[in-house]
């Protein structure tokens, strides 16, 4: 079977070697340069110790210095899977989201097509290159001279002039004996419905070429020098060579020169892909003026584990981020992220370079945010959170915006992220006043707090874990384990439980981020696979985990087999003490933020008795380990009657 001219050549450049030969080898670390695309291991052909198997990514060729193995990625699967070239073909265009093509004459006359009408293009880039230098273009060679751009550079990016006449490019065209069908069919003139002459799509404007990665021309952007013109900027109509949610401005460059850096910048439009490259950053590119598309972003990766995104500080770079975001949340992978950089308000990268030089644009680069602190902005920015009604609203944009993450492992990474935002949001830390120096006033100045507590301190409440604390986490942890139809209906509370013990904690957030994808008509069946899930994940036996502890152990009503409404009860009886204990707690960090002086025993003294103080409370309020729901209102009033109090102070 025979492919289409072409398609072998995008299926290369969507397909990375490094990727493909990555899950045979093992690279080696000291003298692989990931950033540069240079790869070396131990040759998968051959018995051998040392690396003498290198891959080029950029160039996407193998060679072993050994046995002389040499090709592609088509090449390497072919030898490594046992399979014949058109297996191999498919195994790669499978993975990279490419059908693959039925030989048949409709599809060669198509592959004619294009290459015809890309020859056609060059020539219009040979047009447009040429008229920039007559006197038609005086304007547009002043207007480029005071955009900084010097003749180099002009040259670099082969850019021209349409001429503002009506038929220009298509008596020009036509003169070398090109078709008028070829001329239409590359989007460089446009057929009137009256069937009249054609006419050109670009006039009176500064033309840029539009390359693919292999460096055919495609398209053409187009800069308007009326500034009452219907349109600043226009691109070249859909062709059989452009597809503008396939296609990235300088993407060829870009690729050689972000393989070297390690770096992509993705700006907005032309110019300021052109200031960028002047500065120094050759891997720059843009869209093409449409907002980023899945295709586009897929293409970044390949050059880049973590593009950076550079767009103009305002309002509709602001959106551009926001829609971007969201575009890649659901396509996020370990390693696979953006960084975004927004730009002084009122200004774009050119701006930037222009008035505050590379350097400044480099240091704003370097500073580019994660994208986790974009979704925290947009969600928190110019809102108050005064009520619970608001912050129930928050946590339920926040849950369904990292819910679109499909990596599990990224998802509770972003959850981690987002709640200590959260916290800090919702309990800020209560900064000290001019009275509540770190220190105590001897002689006549101030001595320093010790940097670390006093082995008093350590023992005290706020550096201890409750014993209680663990028996009530691995109680809930088991119930939900072995009843998840229960697990379900209480999501909302497990989700504000605060679990201490690290490893429950880490089967608990598992559990939540598995419950919604295991399903089966049998209730045993169900447990089982929920119990295999969070096992796999975390590396343990969550259930054994919680069996060793004598009181769940000995918990009948937390068993598979148990009652559903005794379970339910039991459940939420452990996730009401809980509630209870970690009220009381926080409401003892902010009564020890309150303290003057340093951390000595006389803190700690004042910790013990509001200790005691605290399990008096627990025990008048809960009734003990078998009560019934906390009255957290009574504890907080308790408490902060023994703080107004100051018990700490001896009488």
């Amino acid at each position: 079977m025979s492919l289409p001219p072409g398609f072998l050549d995008d299926l290369r450049e969507r397909t990375s070697l490094s990727q493909v030969v990555g899950r045979k080898v093992t690279w080696d670390s000291r003298k692989s340069n990931p950033g540069k695309g240079d790869m070396w291991a131990p040759c998968p052909f051959h018995q051998e110790k040392t690396a003498s198997f290198h891959v080029d990514d950029r160039k996407g060729f193998y060679y072993c210095f050994g046995c002389h193995a040499k090709g592609d990625a088509i090449s390497f699967v072919k030898e490594t899977e046992n399979v014949g070239f058109m297996e191999a073909v498919e195994i790669l265009a499978r993975e990279a989201g490419m059908p693959v093509p039925k030989s048949s004459p409709q599809e060669q006359e198509r592959a004619d097509i294009r290459k015809t009408l890309a020859n056609v293009m060059e020539e219009a880039v040979k047009f447009y290159r040429l008229q920039l230098h007559t006197a038609r273009a005086s304007e547009a060679r002043a207007y480029l001279e005071r955009r900084g751009l010097p003749e180099d550079t002009l040259q670099r990016f082969e850019i021209g002039f349409a001429p503002d006449s009506r038929t220009a490019l298509f008596e020009h065209l036509r003169a070398k004996n090109i078709p008028d069908e070829q001329i239409i069919n590359a989007g460089l003139c446009i057929k009137p419905d009256d069937n009249n002459r054609p006419y050109d799509r670009f006039r009176g404007r500064i033309m840029f070429p539009i390359r693919d990665a292999r460096g055919r021309c495609i398209a053409f952007g187009g800069r308007a020098m009326d500034p009452n013109a219907r349109a600043k900027y226009l691109n070249s109509p859909e062709t059989p060579l452009f597809d503008k949610g396939r296609t990235l401005y300088n993407h060829g460059p870009a690729r050689e020169a972000s393989g070297k850096a390690g770096a992509l910048v993705v700006a907005e439009g032309y110019m300021d892909v052109i200031a960028l490259v002047q500065a120094g950053f050759g891997y720059a590119v843009a869209p093409l003026g449409t907002a980023i598309t899945e295709n586009q972003l897929a293409m970044m990766w390949r050059m880049c584990d973590e593009p950076v995104i550079a767009l103009d500080g305002d309002k509709a770079g602001i959106g551009a981020a926001m829609r971007l975001m969201d575009l890649a949340l659901p396509l996020l992978e370990a390693g696979k992220s953006l960084r975004f950089c927004l730009m002084p308000e009122g200004m774009d990268p050119d701006d930037v370079i222009k008035s505050q030089g590379a350097q400044t644009m480099a240091k704003l680069l370097e500073n580019a945010r994660p994208m986790v602190d974009l979704l925290w902005q947009r969600e928190t920015e110019c809102k108050v959170f005064d009520s619970p009604e608001r912050r129930a609203a928050l946590d339920k944009s926040l849950r369904a915006a990292i819910g679109k993450i499909r990596d599990p492992l990224l998802k509770r990474h972003y959850g981690e992220i987002v709640n200590d935002k959260r916290q800090a949001l919702f309990h800020p830390a209560r900064p000290q006043t001019a009275g509540q120096r770190s220190g105590s006033y001897v002689k006549g100045k101030w001595n320093k707090a010790p940097l670390g507590p006093t082995p008093g301190t350590k023992a005290s409440l706020l550096a201890q874990q409750d014993g209680g604390d663990r028996v009530r986490e691995s109680a809930i942890l088991l119930g939900c384990l072995n009843h998840p139809d229960i697990a379900e209906t209480l999501e909302a509370r497990l989700e504000r439980a605060v679990f201490l013990s690290p490893d429950l904690r880490a089967a608990l957030a598992v559990l939540l981020e598995t419950l919604p994808d295991i399903q089966a008509a049998d209730p045993a069946e169900t447990r089982q696979k929920l119990v295999n899930a969070v096992a796999e994940k975390i590396g343990y036996d969550p259930v054994q985990k919680c069996l060793a502890i004598g009181q769940t152990r000995a918990n009948p009503h937390l068993k598979p087999g148990a009652d559903k409404a005794m379970a339910r009860h039991a459940i939420t009886e452990e996730l009401d003490k809980l509630a209870a204990a970690r009220g009381i707690l926080e409401e003892l960090r902010e009564a020890e933020e309150e303290i003057t002086g340093v951390a000595d025993e006389g803190l700690t003294w004042r910790l013990q008795q509001a200790r005691d103080a605290q399990n008096r409370s627990v025990r008048d309020t809960l009734g003990g380990e078998s009560s019934g729901t906390a009255d957290e209102s009574h504890l907080s009033k308790a408490l902060q009657k023994l703080i107004d109090e100051q018990i700490w102070k001896k009488k």
